[in-house]
This record gives structure tokens, sequence and C-alpha cells, in this order.
């Protein structure tokens, strides 16, 4: 388009040029100055109407459209209507998916089925903000089941209590959060946390990492960042 304009520009900007000239002379010989306007113009618009006929359907399509706007390359894009609330849940489809997928589904509905929609999507978060951590394992089914000095890192793997799932309501909550963090829903809730507890207790650590949001009876910490100076 920048270019037609151009081109536009510049066939006028001739055309009187040529008519200023071509005035000076036949001035004296009509009452009327335009009709010497009038003739160039008609001549250069046959011209270019030649000029135009001899262009190719797609040539000339090519030159009168805009540019293509541009667009960044992104990946993949995240679950943009992923508000956490029951309007939310009763929207998605019945969930389902591989190992990651149940071993995230599993730790969401033995360790925070009795959280809101969006208590349960913060502990998501906290898992998938531990498998990116070069401290922890680098899959979701690692993290879930990691153990380490006596203790598991969650709850519900060292209970005792066998791991049945019998609310199948609870269940099917549980699976849809997993498989829209899985599905790339923004982790906007806990800042980067990768530790919680509940409000009844208050582990040693909890002194020395950095709190980010409490969400239900759940409490979200940010692990130090541990340097050479350190």
């Amino acid at each position: 388009m920048p270019l037609l304009k151009t081109w536009t520009g510049t066939l006028i900007l001739s055309v009187m040029l040529s008519a200023g000239a071509h005035a000076e002379v036949t001035i004296s010989q009509s009452n009327d100055p335009t009709d010497a306007l009038d003739a160039s113009m008609t001549a250069l618009l046959g011209q270019e109407h030649s000029a135009l006929g001899r262009v190719s359907g797609a040539r000339l399509e090519a030159i009168v459209s805009p540019p293509a706007r541009k667009t960044a390359k992104r990946g993949k894009q995240p679950v943009s209507d992923a508000t956490f609330d029951e309007a939310w849940i009763a929207a998605q489809p019945k969930a389902t998916g591989d190992d990651e997928f149940q071993c995230l589904a599993k730790a969401l509905y033995f360790e925070a089925r009795g959280e809101s929609i969006k208590g349960q999507a913060a502990v998501a978060e906290v898992i998938l903000n531990r498998v990116e951590s070069s401290s922890y394992p680098g899959s979701i089914c690692g993290v879930v089941n990691q153990s380490g000095g006596g203790s598991c890192q969650f709850s519900f793997m060292c209970d005792g209590l066998a791991e049945k799932v019998s609310e199948s309501g609870a269940w099917d909550r549980a699976a849809k959060i997993a498989r829209a963090m899985l599905d790339g829903a923004p982790r906007e809730l806990t800042d980067g946390a990768t530790h919680f507890h509940t409000n009844a207790v208050r582990p040693g650590w909890s002194q020395r990492f950095t709190q980010t949001t409490r969400i239900g009876a759940h409490i979200f910490y940010r692990q130090p960042i541990v340097t050479a100076s350190n």
C-alpha cells in the first residue's frame, strides 16, 4: 500500500508539472486554463490504464494489498480462561491422560481434594515448579513419589493408607485441574512456590523459605536460591 500511494503521488505531481508547463503555452488560446490540465490528465490516465493492463492479476493484487501482519512465534499457548471457579470446572471435558497425568491427578486428589479449585491448582503449581527445578526429579511421577530422610515429600505417600479413589466427584475435579495445568494453564497463584504446608503445622524449613501466599488451609513458599557465595 505505501508503494501504491507513492506511485500515485508521483503521478499527480508529474501531471501538475506537465499541466503547468502546457498552460503557459495555451492559456492565451483559451478562456479556461483547465482545458490543458484535462487533456494532460486524460492522456496520462490512458497511459496508466494501458500499463496496468499488462500487469498480471496476482501481481496487481500484491501491489495494492497491505502487508501481512507478522506475529511472534510462541510456544504452547496457555489456557487463557483458567479462572479456577465452579463455572470453569463444569465447562472442562472429562480428563484423561498418561502416567504423568495420573500422578498429578492422584497427588491433587489425595493431598488436596478438600481444598477449593484454586487450592488444588496451587498444589499442582508446586509439583510442576519442582519438575522444572534442578533440585528435584525431572518428572511429575518422580516428584510425587520422591522420598528421603525417612519421610515423603507428600504426606499421602507415607500415611500407610491404601491409595483408593472413593469419591468419584472429587476425582473428576482433581483430574480436570491436573489436565488443565498440564495443557498450559497459567501458573500465577503461588509466585513460583516449591513448598507448602497446612495451617496446622510449622515445619522448620518454613523459617528459611520465602512465603508467597496462603490459599485455603495451605501456606506456600518459594525455596531460596542457593549461590556459590552461600
